[in-house]
C-alpha cells in the first residue's frame, strides 16, 4: 500500500526538492475498472462501485495515488452535450451544440449538487477519502478551458473556430474557466488533493506554438493558479512530447506538468526540470506491446532513472493504460518503479 509520507513527499517534489523517495503514479482508470469487472455505463454512475474499484485497485497496485477520471464529460454533459458509452468504453458525444453566440448566451454553469452525474462523481471523491485517508493522493480532475471549447462544440469545429471566430473561441473559452474553476472547487471539497488539468486538444498533434501560446496557455494558466490558491495541487497534462509545448507549459508553473511518451525525459528534466515538477513519460502501449516482463523492468527504470535526479520528478505514465493490459504487466511496472524509487541518504 501507499506510504503515510506521500503528500508531503509530493509536495516536496512540487517545490523541485528531494523527496524521502519518488512517488508512483499510473493513468490507469480503464485498465483498473476492467479488472474490477464491471459494466462502464454502470460504473460512471455509481459512487458505490467507483469507490470499491479505485479501493481495490490501490490496494492491488500499490498505486501512490488514485485519479478519479471517469471520463472527460462530467461537467459538459449538462450543457447540453449528449454522450454514449457501452460496456466497455468511457462515454463519447453523440450530439453537440452549434459554435454561435446564442449557444454561449444560453450557457450556465451547472448545479454540482444535483446535475447529470456531477454529484455521482463528488460522493465518489468523499467516499474514496474516507476509506483512504491521507495514504493516497486523491485526485479529481477537470478540463483546461480550450480543451473544453473542444469537449462542447466538437474537437474539429473548436479548431476552426480559432481562424473563423477567434473571439468567440476566446469568449467560450472565458465561460469554460469559470465553469472549471468552480467544478474544481467542488471536487476540492469533496476531498480532492490534486486536481488533472487535462488539455490534450491543446497539444503539440493540434495546435502550433503560437497558437498554443495565445489561445490555450492563458486559460491553463488562471485555472492552475485558481487551483493553486487553494493549496491543492494542479497536474497540467496535454499528453505533449514536443519540447517547445513543453516550455510554454513550464512558464505557467503548474504544481505538475505531465510528459508523453515520445521525447526522452533526460531531455525535459535537463531543459525545464528547474521550472516545474515534472512526471509522466512511461509509454503505456509499449508496455502493453512487450514480449517479455523483462523490456517492462528495463522500461520502467530507464524512465525512472531520467527522472529522479535531484528531486523534482514523480513517476507516472504518458499516457492512460490499455484496458486489454495483461495485469502482470503493471503489477511489474509498480513494482519495478518502487525497487527504484530511492534516494540515497546524504
Amino acid at each position: 500500500m501507499a506510504y503515510p509520507e506521500v503528500l508531503q513527499d509530493l509536495q516536496t517534489c512540487v517545490e523541485l526538492g528531494v523527496p524521502s523517495r519518488v512517488p508512483i503514479f499510473a493513468l490507469g482508470e480503464e485498465f483498473d475498472v476492467e479488472q474490477y469487472d464491471i459494466d462502464y455505463r454502470v460504473y460512471i454512475t455509481s459512487p458505490e462501485d467507483m469507490i470499491k474499484c479505485w479501493v481495490q485497485a490501490a490496494e492491488r497496485f500499490d498505486y501512490d495515488w488514485i485519479l478519479l477520471h471517469p471520463d472527460d464529460y462530467i461537467e459538459i454533459e449538462p450543457l447540453g452535450v449528449e454522450t454514449l458509452a457501452d460496456s466497455k468504453v468511457p462515454p463519447s458525444p453523440t450530439s453537440q451544440p452549434r459554435a454561435e453566440y446564442d449557444t454561449l448566451k444560453r450557457l450556465r454553469i451547472p448545479d454540482a449538487s444535483s446535475a447529470g452525474r456531477m454529484p455521482h462523481h463528488l460522493a465518489a471523491l468523499q467516499g474514496i477519502k474516507e476509506a483512504m485517508g491521507d495514504s493516497v493522493c486523491l485526485a479529481g480532475r477537470v478540463a483546461a478551458p480550450f480543451s473544453a471549447v473542444g469537449l462542447l462544440y466538437g474537437v474539429q469545429e473548436a479548431l476552426m473556430l480559432m481562424m473563423t471566430n477567434p473571439q468567440l473561441f476566446r469568449d467560450t473559452a472565458e465561460f469554460m474557466c469559470e465553469l472549471m474553476m468552480y467544478w474544481a472547487q467542488e471536487q476540492i471539497e469533496a476531498g480532492a488533493d490534486a486536481l488533472w488539468v487535462g488539455d490534450c486538444v491543446a497539444s503539440s498533434g493540434f495546435l502550433s506554438p503560437g497558437h498554443y501560446a495565445e489561445f490555450a496557455a492563458p486559460g491553463a494558466q488562471v485555472l492552475c493558479e485558481a487551483i493553486k490558491k487553494t493549496g491543492t495541487w494542479a497536474i497540467y497534462h496535454a499528453g505533449d512530447d514536443s519540447l517547445e509545448h513543453l516550455k510554454l507549459s513550464a512558464q505557467f508553473r503548474p504544481s505538475m506538468l505531465n510528459v508523453g511518451e515520445g521525447i526522452d525525459l533526460s531531455i525535459v528534466k535537463r531543459e525545464i526540470g528547474s521550472q516545474v515538477c515534472l512526471s509522466g513519460n512511461v509509454n503505456p502501449i509499449k508496455l502493453f506491446e512487450a514480449r517479455d516482463l523483462s523490456e517492462v523492468e528495463a522500461e520502467t527504470v530507464r524512465v525512472i532513472q531520467a527522472g529522479k535526479p535531484g528531486g523534482g520528478y514523480v513517476f507516472n505514465t504518458g499516457e492512460g493504460v490499455p484496458r486489454q493490459t495483461d495485469p502482470r504487466i503493471i503489477e511489474t511496472m509498480m513494482r519495478s518503479a518502487k525497487q527504484h524509487c530511492q534516494y540515497e541518504k546524504s
